[in-house]
């Protein structure tokens, strides 16, 4: 059993699972891969269970049934993962936005002292690819919201790559988490950060899809918006005493 499990939630990635399931047991290091599906028509799960012959032992599937949201999916990731032993894990997307040779550096970082690793597209100016300048300028002005309201020190708040030390998730009661989109990616931050754990931001380049389709919504959209003023007012009534 290797220390290290990257956990990629999937709905309808058929053009991009096999791929990314490749570039990361390729990179030949300490990577084990947790696939989540949430029940995709388009043969997602099929594709992950033919690998499965191919890489036993490193490539891991559950299946869910319906689409329940991003949040959810990580949280059954981490439970699945700390029902076992592994050091360090990690969150991925399965469009190739995240580069899988940075795996490797937020782990390094992660083994250097940082509890919470997080792949920053905004730590060092815009580093993002092919997104329109809508898109740029909703996400960085979404992390200065973030910051102005919660009053963390992270420039890309929404960031979906972390590489977490197991003490962090073994820490956080999940039950307590409440966010499902993308506003999920920000309160496990903010939590971290309020337990007192250390957070630090790893420059990547981010590269949008080019295949599948983006689930970004405004609905998503709109719950990350409100919930960070719900999600700091809650934080007044919490104790993050480890």
């Amino acid at each position: 059993m290797r220390d290290s499990l990257v956990i990629i939630p999937t709905y309808n990635e058929k053009e991009n699972v096999e791929k990314i399931i490749r570039k990361v047991i390729e990179l030949n290091s300490d990577f084990e891969i947790l696939i989540i599906d949430d029940g995709s028509p388009d043969g997602t799960a099929a594709i992950v269970q033919r690998l499965q012959m191919e890489f036993p032992g490193l490539l891991h599937l559950e299946q869910r049934v319906g689409k329940l949201g991003l949040g959810t999916a990580y949280i059954h990731g981490f439970k699945w993962a700390l029902s076992r032993n592994y050091s360090y894990i990690f969150e991925m997307d399965a469009d190739f936005s995240h580069n899988p040779l940075d795996l490797i550096r937020l782990r390094a970082a992660c083994m250097e002292g940082a509890d919470v690793a997080i792949g920053s597209r905004y730590v060092k100016g815009v580093n993002v690819v092919n997104w329109p300048m809508s898109r740029v300028l909703m996400s960085y002005f979404a992390s200065m919201y973030v910051r102005l309201i919660t009053r963390i020190d992270i420039q890309d708040a929404t960031a979906g790559f972390k590489c977490y030390r197991r003490v962090v998730l073994e820490t956080i009661p999940m039950e307590k988490i409440k966010f499902v989109g993308y506003a999920f990616q920000i309160e496990m931050k903010f939590t971290a950060i309020q337990y007192g754990f250390k957070v630090i931001e790893v420059p990547i380049i981010f590269t949008d899809r080019t295949e599948g389709v983006s689930k970004m919504s405004t609905r998503i959209f709109r719950e990350a918006f409100l919930g960070v003023i719900q999600m700091k007012v809650n934080s007044w009534f919490r104790n993050y005493k480890r």
